[in-house]
């Protein structure tokens, strides 16, 4: 259920106490007894909230050495960036990592303002391009959408996007076997190098060789940062382009103040939620297009005049489309890469184009090696995070990043004539028009667990939504990497599920290519296939 708030300006009394959350980085202890208030390193790092004790000065003290021990291992010696987003744990979390990295001798290049995740990827390649010694890597301090009470870390090695299964499981049971004493954890001492780094301008003067701004002066384009790390970085943009920019908002507030409630009355800067980016689409017809993004800006949020907020699928479509069309430099081999619960348009999309669809997990870590090689043009995630490579077909980065998407819409505009929303609706009545939900659906512990090791064999149903099921997967198709749950493939639609990370739920995604009727008759089937399997499980 749409909370009753949502869209609507946050009040007073949603506002998170910023004084004592600060306060309790420092004053409380995470108990290593109970699972949530443990270092949890996934994909996206660790993520938590000083008021549940589980984003606390002692995880990142048990987290940044860890990863000096990681990237030791591993053999990386050269210098580490280190970027923040502007949540209000970010300060004093950065505080913290600075003197654990320093400690242990680092040469650390960092800001004393917000640096979004796509650039600290950017610095990383840029950095260790032509090098196979001294090679860098990264840390950025941020939970990326989530609400302002949170904090978050994760590690970016030295090819830039985020760090594989290995490394994190690595980081996360070091932090871990630190967590509860201070003893291998070094601290106080001064053994590195700490240099303050201009991130902006080298990103901004190389943004030229990944999207084309040259037809996009005449558009009027209107941009939101939600107060996140891309605020910094859109003045230098239009000035170095030449482009009619408004940012129309340039508040930064640890509370968030000015955010629209999300669909469940929460604050979080989610801008492919046409909640939380109420404030922008009601500005839509003041712009020939405009756009957001969330706080560590590796999201994009596209709005348009005839549409407002874009589906990100639709917008992923569209963007793959226009991009293997106009970058006649890219590789032949270059393919389209897709998350496997993004949409089956972009399958179709691919197979118009001529070019190889590789299906993933869920995860941008498992674009990291095709765009580095430029074996993928494009890598996209139904959640609006998405990279592609330069126009000479050469690396740009490897982690998601939302200003190049914002500016591929600008210059697929100016290209076409045409906004990414009336784009979207062309191919839609060419290849078709699908509707599209993520639910998430009650589970216990053992049963998500027993999601993740599902077999085909344990799904005995022959038809789905009144068509033959043609696949039933537990490895994606595109690297035959365990996705960690389950997806069921018929000609008119799909679903799949996976286990939440965090919450005692499981996630069904799905979509029909017919109607809504047909997505609820698939989402119904859904929930009676995988009940049924893990009964049998």
């Amino acid at each position: 259920m749409v909370h009753p708030l949502a869209g609507k300006p946050a009040p007073r009394e949603v506002l998170v106490d910023v004084a004592r959350l600060r306060s309790l980085y420092y004053a409380e202890k995470p108990d290593v007894s109970d699972p949530q208030q443990r270092v949890a390193f996934g994909t996206s790092g660790h993520r938590g909230s000083s008021l549940r004790r589980a984003f606390n000065e002692a995880h990142i003290l048990a987290v940044t050495q860890a990863i000096c021990e990681v990237r030791k291992a591993q053999g990386i010696d050269g210098p580490l960036f280190l970027g923040k987003d502007t949540h209000a744990l970010s300060d004093p979390a950065q505080e913290t990592a600075l003197e654990v990295l320093c400690a242990n001798g680092l040469r650390v290049f960092f800001s004393h303002g917000a640096t979004p995740t796509p650039v600290v990827s950017h610095a990383i390649l840029s950095f260790n391009r032509g090098r196979r010694s001294g090679l860098s890597d990264g840390i950025v301090i941020t939970p990326s959408h989530n609400p302002p009470e949170d904090g978050g870390i994760k590690y970016n090695p030295s090819h830039g996007g985020p760090a594989d299964t290995a490394a994190t499981t690595a980081i996360e049971n070091r932090a871990n076997a630190l967590l509860p004493k201070a003893d291998g954890i070094r601290r106080g001492g001064i053994g590195g190098e700490l240099r303050v780094h201009d991130f902006v301008a080298p990103y901004v003067r190389d943004l030229g060789n990944v999207v084309d701004l040259s037809a996009a002066r005449s558009l009027r384009l209107g941009v939101d940062p939600l107060g996140g790390s891309n605020l910094d970085y859109w003045d230098p943009i239009a000035s170095e382009y030449g482009l009619n920019l408004t940012v129309v908002n340039r508040k930064v507030d640890p509370t968030f103040s000015f955010m629209t409630l999300d669909y469940d009355g929460k604050i979080r800067m989610d801008c492919s939620s046409p909640y939380a980016m109420a404030s922008l689409v009601a500005l839509k017809d003041k712009f020939d297009l405009a756009f957001g993004n969330d706080t560590d800006s590796d999201r994009h949020g596209i709005v348009t005049p005839g549409v407002g907020l874009m589906n990100p699928n639709h917008y992923l479509a569209v963007a793959i489309d226009q991009l293997f069309r106009n970058r006649p430099e890219w590789p032949a081999r270059a393919a389209v890469g897709k998350t496997l619960v993004s949409s089956a348009l972009i399958d179709r999309v691919a197979k118009r184009l001529d070019r190889k669809l590789v299906e993933v997990p869920v995860g941008f870590k498992w674009f990291v090696p095709g765009l580095l090689e430029g074996a993928l043009g494009f890598g996209g995630e139904e959640s609006a995070g998405a990279s592609f490579l330069r126009r000479d077909g050469a690396v740009w980065c490897t982690d998601k990043d939302g200003i190049i998407m914002d500016l591929l819409a600008a210059e697929i505009l100016a290209r076409a004539g045409k906004d990414p929303g009336v784009l979207y609706q062309e191919i839609a009545e060419e290849l078709g028009s699908p509707v599209y939900t993520r639910i998430d659906a009650a589970a216990t512990p053992a049963q998500k667990n027993a999601l993740k090791k599902l077999s085909p064999e344990a799904v005995k149903a022959s038809t789905l939504a009144g068509e033959p099921i043609l696949a039933k997967l537990v490895k994606a198709p595109g690297n035959n990497a365990e996705i960690g749950g389950l997806k069921v493939v018929a000609a008119s639609g799909w679903f799949a599920a996976r286990p939440s990370g965090t919450e005692d739920v499981y996630k069904i995604y799905a979509e029909s290519f017919r109607d809504e009727a047909h997505l609820q008759q698939i989402v119904g089937e859904a929930r009676a296939i995988v009940a049924e399997a893990l009964k049998a499980a």
